[in-house]
């Protein structure tokens, strides 16, 4: 996917059993001291975390996440308890969120889905069963219907291709069916849709787009849109707009997050507990080119109070 960069690396100076005794002060007596609990969540990465909570364990035997949630409340408590999780249980339990109780939040299930790479896919799996004893692919099939059933049915499959090459006849004919697919006919074949978007390297996705441009002076995006509708359009549009520019996608949905009246916390969360590690330094880039203004400062407009300044530390 290019060249990107996280915002949080392992730190280099790292005592689990410090950072315990720290933690346990800050949660002592009168009042918490929240800067402290800043001060090493957004500091640590994930897996010095888990390193962390074992210690915490062993030493007071206490779970950290209960200590925390009888300490915390509202959007930070929810930021750093999604910290003490490891990328793919968080994953797993926004998952299992979407699909509980009447209805599923079907935009919540693309949004991971349609976003994570194969290893990521089979870790969220994992984790899904061992947290819930439930199968993901099951709930999936049972929550959707139809093609959007299909498309997130594949995606677990967690089958993509993950070479570099690219295949210059096959973008073409990729295209060529694409095309067949959606507007030179009535009604669109979405089973083509799904192989080519569910199977292909990003890298080879990339050319086929380009090559669909050629070919039909329209780009991917806009023969999406006048070919599919609802949840399928958006499923297709995601991994899209992510084979194109991942960090582009993250960055107009934390946009959107925070654009007009209230602000989607969930989703600030969300993007930002989730790509730390992997590429919020080139989100963080990203925003400020669609946006002329630093991802930063629109948080501090939209934010307030500790919630804010946990998320301005993983932002560093």
């Amino acid at each position: 996917m290019g060249n990107f960069h996280p915002t949080i690396k392992h730190h280099h100076d790292f005592n689990a059993e410090r950072d315990c005794k720290a933690l346990k002060k800050a949660c002592k007596g009168l009042g918490t001291d929240e800067k402290a609990i800043i001060e090493i969540l957004a500091n640590r990465s994930s897996e010095q975390r888990q390193e962390i909570k074992l210690k915490y364990k062993t030493l007071y035997g206490k779970d950290l996440e209960s200590v925390l949630k009888s300490e915390l409340s509202g959007h930070f408590e929810k930021t750093a308890l999604a910290l003490l999780d490891r990328p793919c249980e968080f994953d797993a339990k926004e998952l299992r969120k979407a699909m509980k109780g009447a209805g599923s939040n079907e935009s919540l299930l693309i949004q991971i889905l349609c976003t994570r790479a194969n290893q990521q896919i089979r870790n969220i799996k994992e984790s899904y069963k061992k947290l819930f004893g439930r199968d993901l692919e099951a709930d999936v099939h049972s929550e959707t219907s139809g093609y959007f059933r299909k498309i997130l049915i594949s995606l677990l499959q967690a089958n993509r291709d993950e070479g570099l090459d690219i295949d210059k006849d096959l973008a073409g004919q990729d295209a060529k069916r694409l095309y067949e697919a959606g507007e030179a006919r009535w009604g669109t074949d979405e089973s083509e849709f799904n192989v080519i978007l569910a199977t292909r390297n990003y890298m080879q996705l990339r050319a086929t787009f380009k090559a669909y441009e050629i070919l039909h002076g329209k780009n991917i995006e806009d023969a999406i849109k006048s070919e599919t509708s609802g949840d399928l359009k958006k499923a297709y549009l995601t991994i899209a707009q992510c084979t194109k520019d991942a960090q582009g996608y993250f960055a107009k949905r934390l946009y959107k997050a925070m654009k007009g009246a209230g602000t989607d916390e969930d989703m600030l969360i969300r993007i930002l507990v989730t790509r730390a590690e992997i590429d919020l330094e080139t989100i963080k880039q990203r925003y400020q080119e669609l946006y002329k203004k630093s991802l930063a400062d629109a948080i501090k407009s939209d934010t307030s109070g500790d919630f804010c300044r946990l998320l301005l530390a993983l932002l560093h």
